[in-house]
């Protein structure tokens, strides 16, 4: 097994647990920390694969085949996806919902997780000043 081979069953093992854990544990909000960790972690693996592979490669992954297409067609419907529910608690706690969504749009996950980040630490704070 190669890295890359490894680092994919890292991920889909880290996913399928963070999939357990959404289903089964019943959380009323998200962890600012968590998706701040996550950003800054992915950030930082994006600008290692940038450094030695480029910008190009992100549109020469997704353009090679029908496989890399329907790749690019996933990620984008599903930023879109999340954005679209994040949105109305996001503008609900202030947030200028124009600006996340073009650092989503530009970025994917990274700015995403970013977004979850401040919007779960709004929520936390407005729940915390209630009480």
């Amino acid at each position: 097994m190669n890295t890359l081979q490894i680092a994919w069953l890292a991920a889909t093992t880290g996913g399928f647990i963070a999939l357990l854990s959404i289903l089964m544990v019943k959380r009323e909000s998200g962890s600012a920390m968590l998706a701040a960790v996550l950003s800054g972690g992915f950030a930082s693996y994006t600008a290692i694969q940038i450094a030695q592979e480029g910008v190009i490669g992100f549109y020469t992954n997704h353009t090679q085949n029908l496989t890399g297409l329907q790749v690019w067609w996933d990620l984008v419907m599903c930023a879109m996806i999340a954005l679209f529910f994040i949105a109305p608690r996001a503008r609900k706690m202030g947030m200028n919902v124009t600006a996340w969504g073009i650092l989503v749009g530009g970025t994917a996950s990274i700015g995403l997780l970013a977004m979850c980040a401040r919007l779960f630490w709004l929520e936390n704070r407005a729940a915390n000043a209630d009480a």
